[in-house]
């Protein structure tokens, strides 16, 4: 690889460490009774209310639906992220570093197997956490079920549930983006010295 495409890659890998320090995702809650809303947000190692006790809110209403409480103790995915973003920046650093196109290759093909099955996990603990309900909960309501959207909005009883990808999956995207880039400008250059 050239050497501006050799930058990208390393640029790539070095901006997934901002991932530690902003949410993941988030998914707000919008009801009548809550004018401001509550939200909720996930990062690479914890879960956190958007407001001061929104976590707690949304725990008091999900208890009363007979759903789990959310604690990042009882999901050790947040125990295995910040080990695959580490590997993710090591493994990117090392390919752009070497410049071996086949590395840059295999770290995108990584990191997109690694993206889809990070959305089917949320996906399946979403699954849990809205169908595995508590029987003696207070409030039944029979065949409902409270699983949030992986993706967009959904009526949950009155209230709408809007979940999205937050400020650490734009800059997950942009390193593959910026690395994508890289072997495009490898690849476009190496043309224009063939013709």
């Amino acid at each position: 690889m050239k050497h501006k495409s050799k930058i990208l890659v390393i640029i790539a890998s070095l901006i997934l460490i901002l991932s530690f320090f902003f949410p993941l995702w988030k998914v707000n809650l919008e009801a009548p009774q809550y004018p401001e809303g509550l939200g909720l947000e996930i990062w690479l190692t914890k879960v956190t209310g958007q407001g001061e006790n929104d976590l707690e809110n949304i725990n008091m209403l999900n208890h009363y639906i007979g759903m789990k409480k959310i604690e990042a103790d009882a999901i050790p995915e947040l125990k295995i992220m910040p080990y695959i973003i580490i590997f993710l920046i090591l493994f990117g650093l090392t390919a752009g570093i070497s410049g071996k196109k086949t590395l840059v290759s295999t770290w995108l093909i990584l990191f997109f197997v690694i993206a889809v099955v990070g959305l089917y996990d949320f996906y399946l603990w979403e699954y849990d956490y809205g169908h595995d309900l508590n029987p003696h909960a207070a409030i039944k309501v029979p065949g409902m079920a409270y699983q949030p959207p992986l993706i967009g909005s959904k009526m949950l009883l009155n209230f709408n549930a809007i979940s999205l990808p937050s400020i650490s999956s734009w800059i997950l995207a942009l390193s593959v983006l910026l690395a994508a880039a890289a072997l495009y400008l490898d690849r476009k250059e190496k043309l224009n010295t063939h013709v």
